[in-house]
């Protein structure tokens, strides 16, 4: 929420899903996550006032806060500058091993899904989308960026994830050919009908 302070906006979801702790239990667990990922200087700053890497940070804070058995985050970091976005980054991964929280991630990054995921699912195109492939991925953990980006097989799954999406790129291409050509058809069926 705009009005309110970065703790506050960590406190609507705390309030709620710890109503029986103390008001000092509470803000100190609030304010414990948002020092997590960077913002312990900023804990009454107004979200209004922060920038939108904050804004994000914010909503990672308050997430983790509620302690969730699995969390599902969509796109979280779409929005962010490619700094911000390799720092929540691993400042996510570090939250996810201390707290060993079950996550599914939903990303439109190859890059992303490959240093953030044990397993990439990649979906088939449509709003009738099925799991077309799924990819293990042999990273270590913790992760580290330069490790990863120089383990021996990065550049082997990358190209396997980029294939596959080229691949729903041109069914579908082939799809949207098919019916323009269908479509076609009938209008010049429909035109000789009326002619005759």
């Amino acid at each position: 929420m705009p009005w309110m302070t970065a703790i506050e906006n960590v406190l609507l979801g705390v309030d709620q899903v710890y109503p029986h702790a103390t008001k000092k239990q509470r803000h100190d667990l609030s304010a414990y996550y948002l020092s997590l990922v960077g913002l312990g200087n900023n804990l009454r700053t107004r979200a209004s006032d922060l920038s939108q890497g904050m804004q994000q940070r914010v909503g990672i804070a308050r997430a983790f806060a509620l302690k969730p058995k699995m969390l599902l985050l969509d796109e979280p970091f779409g929005m962010l500058d490619s700094l911000t976005r390799m720092e929540l980054q691993e400042i996510l991964l570090e939250i996810l091993i201390r707290d060993q929280v079950t996550t599914m991630m939903i990303t439109h990054d190859v890059d992303e899904a490959l240093f953030m995921s044990d397993r990439v699912v990649m979906m088939t195109n449509g709003p009738r989308a099925t799991v077309g492939a799924i990819f293990d991925i042999p990273f270590d953990r913790p992760r580290v960026r330069t490790e990863v980006l120089e383990h021996p097989e990065y550049y082997d799954y990358r190209e396997k994830l980029l294939c596959f999406l080229e691949e729903q790129d041109h069914k579908k291409l082939k799809q949207d050919v098919a019916k323009h050509e269908a479509k076609k058809a009938e209008n010049v069926n429909e035109e000789d009908s009326v002619c005759a």
